[in-house]
């Protein structure tokens, strides 16, 4: 069997091969993303492994006749066209869990960016200036945290939140009576929710339902000079809406660890392609502008980057692979009826 991984690093690589060494896989480890230009390198392959940035579409997928089996990873899997593998009858596997405290840890560190001017005060004292103005910040203690989404990331916020005294309101579409007297936390609608918090971080999926979820509706309920922090996907964010909300005063300062569109800020060549939607260029060039504001802290996708969670990542993939060559794959997002049939040869050498 075939695989080819795609965006690993070196370190990475030497992982793989060992702890797949025993399935008899031929590997092969591609630092870039999978696109339409080199493709070519996964034709044949059985099985595939790609992180967030790999847009696995029909068309490309329409390519790789001999695919079987994706494992993604990432928990996010809106990069793949699962419709697609429903129909070919393409095993898809994620990384439901390697990242939750890592991801809450960044999303602090993003709110303490903002409340305390850290970024501010970096800046200028690289250049020298140690007097106080325009840095007061103010203390979390006593505030109101407002957590849209209280999967496993999201309880870790709000784990934290609470050793900082602070209140938390949860929008959730499900809701845990034991885990809210237990954590000590309200549920809310969304509207009241952005009502009533001082700081607003967003832990949901990106799904048709939950895209633009910030929009300048959502906007106009916030209460006037909290803070946005989103380190879950950049789709939830109308980044026409934020710039407006930051024009008129609404959000005070927001915190980014992902931007809607943000594929394009680290291919910029597709910026001057003829053919480039004028649409994704208007979100580039807004994102240009939130880069440069003094109430914006940005960080490059990097909420996920600890060496722990990389290393749960890998080992998780590894598993995941593993079980499927075994005839029964783990963390299944769409499973396919023929997988066993497939693999059986194989699990007879073993």
């Amino acid at each position: 069997m075939k695989a080819v991984f795609f965006e690993t690093a070196s370190w990475e690589r030497r992982f793989l091969a060992s702890a797949l060494a025993r399935l008899r896989l031929s590997i092969q480890c591609i630092p870039d993303p999978l696109t339409e230009d080199n493709l070519r390198i996964a034709s044949g392959t059985e099985i595939l492994s790609v992180f967030i940035y790999s847009r696995l579409s029909a068309s490309i997928l329409r390519r790789l006749p001999r695919l079987r089996f994706i494992a993604t990873r990432s928990t996010g899997f809106d990069h793949i066209d699962i419709a697609t593998c429903q129909k070919r009858h393409i095993a898809v596997s994620n990384v439901p869990s390697y990242g939750e405290n890592t991801v809450a840890e960044h999303t602090f560190a993003l709110i303490l960016a903002l409340s305390r001017n850290i970024h501010k005060a970096y800046i200028k004292t690289m250049k020298g200036d140690f007097s106080l103005e325009g840095l007061q910040g103010f203390d979390l203690k006593g505030k109101t945290l407002g957590v849209v989404g209280s999967g496993h990331i999201g309880l870790h916020v709000i784990k934290m939140a609470k050793g900082f005294g602070m209140d938390v309101l949860v929008h959730d579409i499900r809701r845990d009576p034991f885990l809210s007297e237990v954590l000590d936390f309200g549920y809310a609608s969304l509207e009241s929710l952005l009502r009533h918090s001082d700081i607003v971080s967003l832990h949901v999926p990106y799904t048709l339902a939950t895209h633009h979820l910030m929009n300048r509706k959502t906007f106009t309920l916030m209460k006037r000079g909290s803070l946005l922090i989103n380190t879950a996907r950049g789709g939830l964010i109308d980044t026409d809406a934020l710039v407006w909300a930051l024009d008129e005063g609404i959000v005070s300062g927001v915190g980014l660890d992902v931007l809607e569109g943000e594929e394009l800020v680290k291919e910029e060549h597709q910026l001057l392609s003829k053919d480039f939607p004028k649409e994704k260029l208007a979100t580039a060039l807004k994102n240009h502008i939130l880069l440069h504001r003094e109430n914006v802290v940005i960080t490059p996708h990097i909420a996920f980057d600890s060496r722990e969670a990389l290393q749960r990542i890998l080992d998780t993939t590894a598993d995941n692979i593993t079980d499927f060559i075994k005839g029964a794959p783990g963390n299944v997002i769409c499973p396919a009826s023929r997988t066993a049939r497939l693999v059986s040869p194989i699990r007879q050498t073993h």
